[in-house]
């Protein structure tokens, strides 16, 4: 008798352990927006001298880091502005040259009594006119090298090709964009009515679509405009998951915007037959409902019974 007792007492706790009462919970209101993949950053890449264009090393959607040279200019002027300063710098090189031997004469003469200090003096002004000359022409041959270097168009920051307007051969003007670079990082531009401007709070999870083949996952609002432009509130989520290299891609959000009462059932209650759905009371008897979808809550996923059930129903588990 007592292993027969035994399986009855388990029996009833199984059957009150499967019992789940109906009560209100509040559920999260969402409205399903587009939001538009968007860089922190769109940084040109212009030419710091004009030209023509000798080559270009990026494609659109090519990875460059800050620094990399992703153009060379050049100008057929500054190799003939080199090679005139090369010459005035030999040419002067010759002048220092007389002019240290007049100097030296001076002195020589001067220390056995066949010169005067004045000539001396004459002399050493003139040695050191040449050797500033020298110097002053040194600095310009530096300047033109510097020219020449400013032909390579260097990445100004780390981030992704986006846009390469400019072909091979064409002729560049001083700060004209080669390339157009997207960095600082990607986030989602949410554009919401305005009706729920006053619900939107920074730091609230949204959950957001996969593209095609991904799972879905989970971003964060950041920042939300003050301006509201359209009848739309502008606002900034963050997403870890978004990768780094379509700019402009649309992706669905589900943005939180209320809260409301609404009963949720879990999902192995309700079960269909013929295209209809049953919930099965504790009292046995089965009810048909109206569900209103999946339904998440603090206790986990759930399904919305929209009709069929009151607050207080306690229905069985199978």
């Amino acid at each position: 008798m007592r292993p027969i007792l035994a399986f009855a007492l388990l029996a009833t706790f199984s059957a009150q352990a499967a019992e789940f009462v109906v009560t209100p919970v509040p559920v999260t209101e969402t409205k399903a927006v587009f939001g538009r993949v968007e860089t922190r950053d769109v940084v040109p890449a212009r030419a710091r001298i004009g030209g023509t264009l000798i080559t270009i090393s990026v494609a659109e959607g090519d990875a460059v880091k800050q620094g990399d040279t992703v153009a060379l200019v050049a100008d057929q002027k500054l190799a003939l502005q080199m090679n005139a300063a090369e010459a005035r710098i030999r040419a002067l090189m010759s002048e220092q040259s007389n002019a240290r031997s007049e100097y030296e004469r001076a002195r020589d003469l001067m220390s056995r009594g066949a010169s005067t200090q004045q000539r001396v003096d004459q002399t050493r002004t003139a040695f050191d006119v040449v050797r500033n000359q020298i110097a002053a022409a040194e600095a310009e041959r530096s300047v033109i090298a510097q020219q020449a270097a400013d032909g390579a168009i260097l990445a100004p920051a780390t981030g992704r090709v986006l846009t390469k307007p400019v072909t091979v051969g064409g002729v560049i003007m001083p700060g004209e964009a080669v390339a157009t670079i997207a960095g600082g990082g990607f986030f989602l531009r949410l554009a919401i009515p305005e009706r729920f401007a006053a619900t939107l709070r920074v730091g609230v999870e949204v959950p957001v679509s996969g593209r095609p083949g991904q799972p879905a996952s989970t971003g964060r609002i950041v920042k939300i405009f003050p301006q509201i432009e359209n009848g739309k509130v502008i606002a900034d989520v963050e997403v870890s998951t978004l990768g780094d290299f379509f700019v402009g891609e649309r992706v669905l959000v589900q943005v939180p915007v209320a809260m409301r009462q609404a009963l949720v059932v879990p999902p192995g209650a309700v079960s269909s037959r013929s295209g209809i759905d049953f919930v099965k009371l504790a009292s046995g008897v089965e009810v048909t409902v109206i569900t209103g979808g999946s339904a998440e809550t603090s206790a986990g996923a759930g399904v919305e019974i929209l009709s069929g059930l009151r607050a207080g129903d306690k229905v069985l588990m199978p």
